[in-house]
């Protein structure tokens, strides 16, 4: 069955969803994007990614994403695609505007506004499931992105590099490192027990303050534990007592090896199981 997407006010079968050539994302990464997770046929989270979704487009001065709309069409291509288990796909940019210019265009060109569903297949999500009971491998890369990366753009080539390295070395993610300190990943935010302390990279400019990111330190505070918003030193890497991931469809992923070096005593550990759990029981709440 042919999938809908919805593009600028319409529902249209996924392989005739097209835009123009001289498309400002398509030429310039001139837009933003936001990925939801679907649990048992219901968006989770929606509320703080459209607020998400609103920053971004403010920081880029596009015009501020209709989020009542978006929501009626994330439930009825939710429906319509039958999507039990998967992710929504939102992406909004500053539209056609020929011939190409690096500037703003002027008059009244539209905004390209695109949302989309995938579904997660039964074997990717037993795969996931595996990860997250078993942990996952991870390298370090040096930090070359942007000093704007609190704005969820689609311009993400130097993280798309970083990740290609993870999987050229066998690893789930790369880790970017800046100035001595490890600050994310390419598609996920970082923490570490260290001490019997939650360190994360506060959120500022130079990483996404990702959702999952931001519901597991309330979530870790809920729970009694400490967590303190500043650099994880690369050096302390070694006397980590754990290391964990979040991110909309990673979750909460334990990381047991970085740069082939044993986090902790290599396996899953308590903090990650107790985050892991109470995750699971918001999504049950559903």
């Amino acid at each position: 069955m042919s999938s809908t997407v919805y593009l600028n006010g319409e529902f249209v079968p996924y392989e005739k969803a097209l835009v123009p050539v001289e498309e400002r994302a398509f030429l310039f990464a001139d837009g933003i994007y936001e990925v939801v997770r679907v649990y048992g046929g219901r968006p989770f989270d929606l509320e703080p990614h459209m607020a998400r979704l609103v920053r971004s487009a403010r920081e880029l001065r596009l015009p501020e994403p209709d989020c009542e709309g978006l929501t009626r069409v994330t439930r009825e291509l939710i429906e319509r695609n039958q999507i039990q288990e998967g992710t929504v796909y939102y992406q909004i940019t500053r539209g056609f505007h020929g011939p190409r210019a690096h500037a703003f265009p002027t008059g009244n060109g539209a905004p390209t506004v695109l949302v989309l569903t995938h579904p997660l297949a039964p074997e990717k999500l037993a795969e996931h499931e595996r990860q997250l009971r078993e942990g996952v491998a991870a390298i370090t890369v040096p930090e070359q992105r942007w000093a704007r990366c609190d704005i969820k753009s689609v311009s993400l080539l130097p993280n798309v590099l970083a990740k290609q390295q993870a999987v050229e070395r066998g690893a789930y993610e790369a880790l970017f490192v800046r100035d001595g300190f490890v600050i994310e990943g390419s598609s996920s935010n970082v923490f570490a027990v260290l001490d019997g302390e939650i360190v994360t990279y506060p959120a500022c400019n130079y990483i996404l303050n990702g959702i999952t990111r931001q519901r597991v330190i309330r979530t870790a505070r809920e729970l009694g534990y400490t967590v303190r918003e500043e650099g994880i030193p690369l050096a302390a890497l070694s006397r980590c007592q754990e290391l964990f991931l979040t991110a909309t469809v990673t979750e909460v992923m334990a990381v047991t090896r970085v740069d082939g070096q044993a986090i902790g005593d290599g396996s899953v550990g308590p903090v990650v199981r107790a985050l892991q759990q109470a995750f699971r029981e918001a999504v049950q709440a559903l």
